[in-house]
């Protein structure tokens, strides 16, 4: 049996409200696709599929996360208090990383991908 992952439903919704579409950087990482704005080269997200021990979970699978930009202190810290959110793997203090596994609803990872993008979108 196949675990639910979002990543689907993440790729078509960045893929029509931005056009943007996933890229795959790394040879090692062939399922690792990183989500950036078309106009200044920035990412705002990242989909991974990482064990689930590496968050701390007691579950030998491998789960899809997704790293989004958070840059409010207090909000990312009220995030990593919920389950299902995390502190950004492998990523600076301004990312947090969302189980991709349906424990965090998928309208409020649309939300925080949102709010990612916009906040990348003007930087250079």
């Amino acid at each position: 049996m196949k675990n639910l992952s979002f990543r689907n439903e993440i790729y078509k919704y960045v893929s029509e409200k931005y056009n943007t579409k996933p890229e795959y950087l790394w040879f090692k990482y062939p399922s690792f696709a990183v989500f950036r704005n078309s106009k200044n080269n920035k990412w705002f997200g990242i989909i991974m599929n990482v064990p689930y021990a590496k968050f701390g979970i007691k579950n030998n699978q491998i789960t899809d996360v997704i790293n989004v930009k958070v840059d409010d202190i207090l909000l990312r810290e009220l995030l990593v208090n919920q389950h299902g959110f995390f502190k950004g793997y492998h990523m600076s203090n301004n990312w947090v990383s969302i189980l991709l596994d349906g424990t965090v609803e998928l309208q409020q990872i649309f939300n925080l991908i949102d709010s990612s993008y916009l906040s990348i979108a003007n930087k250079k």
